[in-house]
């Protein structure tokens, strides 16, 4: 699996939100306190994360940026998402070694290389030729992107053997994807029908966006998720259908996929003690009741 570390940060404005005050009814104080408890052990993994490095070129291409006739070129390349592509796997993946095995044995990569040939030709208004490059590439990595698909920079999809992206979708820079994920439509409405990721977002294995959604930048969508609605900056959504649980990823919080809580029993627990408690006020009502009929 990939590790996530923010190594290219985002100077932005400092969000800080609160979380709402209890209410006065019961469930709700109890919803309240279990997501905190989710929040501490979704970030607790991220001191095991070393702190993010400044944005740097591979060091062999460090080299040619001093020579002067190759200033073009190097300013050519700085402007090419395909060397962010390439480079960002360097710094993800523990397991790629070498510059030849990513080139030749990563699907992800081939796919994004096609897809970029693909959508600049979708862009020029050239019929079949975008779909077809399409098609060849599914053929040959699994992984099926339609030309009309707007892809960031720095996007790696980890093995990705069935994933998805539809035509209107748009993912940003330096989004995580793994394998098994669809970003799709719930329709056949006509115009934007697909979701719109955010910069650094993480979109755990097998999990489904569906619709005209938005991301939010740092946000976390656990592993077989399906989500319907948007999902704010900086949070964690699980579930079938996918729920908000926590507002407090940084730059640095990796996607816990086995702290991932289970949303639909933390709703249950909730109910269960409810229900316990109210049985415990019936009860306690039943015995005065009692002990006035006797006196």
């Amino acid at each position: 699996m990939l590790r996530f570390t923010n190594q290219f940060p985002i100077h932005q404005a400092a969000r800080s939100e609160k979380l709402s005050a209890p209410s006065e009814s019961y469930a709700s104080t109890l919803r309240s306190s279990e997501e905190n408890s989710v929040a501490t052990s979704l970030t607790s993994g991220a001191v095991e994360y070393s702190s993010p490095k400044m944005k740097t070129p591979p060091d062999r291409l460090k080299l040619f940026r001093g020579w002067r006739f190759l200033s073009p070129l190097w300013e050519r390349l700085q402007e090419n998402p395909l060397l962010e592509d390439l480079h960002i796997i360097f710094v993800r993946d523990p397991a790629a070694r070498n510059w030849l095995e990513v080139l030749l044995c990563y699907p992800g990569l081939h796919a994004l290389v096609c897809h970029r040939l693909a959508h600049r030709l979708h862009q020029s208004g050239i019929p079949f030729f975008p779909r077809l490059i399409s098609h060849t590439a599914r053929f040959l990595t699994g992984i099926e992107i339609h030309p009309g698909a707007k892809i960031g920079r720095g996007v790696v999809i980890d093995h990705g053997m069935g994933v998805v992206i539809g035509e209107t979708a748009i993912v940003g820079d330096y989004t995580l994807i793994y394998q098994g994920v669809t970003l799709g439509g719930t329709g056949k409405e006509k115009g934007k029908r697909h979701p719109t990721i955010g910069n650094h977002v993480v979109v755990g294995a097998g999990a489904k966006v569906l619709g005209n959604i938005q991301v939010g930048d740092y946000a976390r969508i656990g592993a077989g998720s399906i989500v319907l609605r948007d999902v704010p900056a900086n949070c964690t959504a699980v579930g079938v259908p996918g729920r908000n649980i926590c507002r407090s990823n940084t730059p640095t919080c990796p996607l816990e996929h086995g702290r991932i809580p289970d949303a639909e029993a933390t709703v249950i627990r909730s109910l269960i003690e409810r229900i316990e408690h109210l049985e415990q006020e019936l009860n306690s009502l039943k015995m005065d009741i009692c002990l006035e009929r006797d006196t």
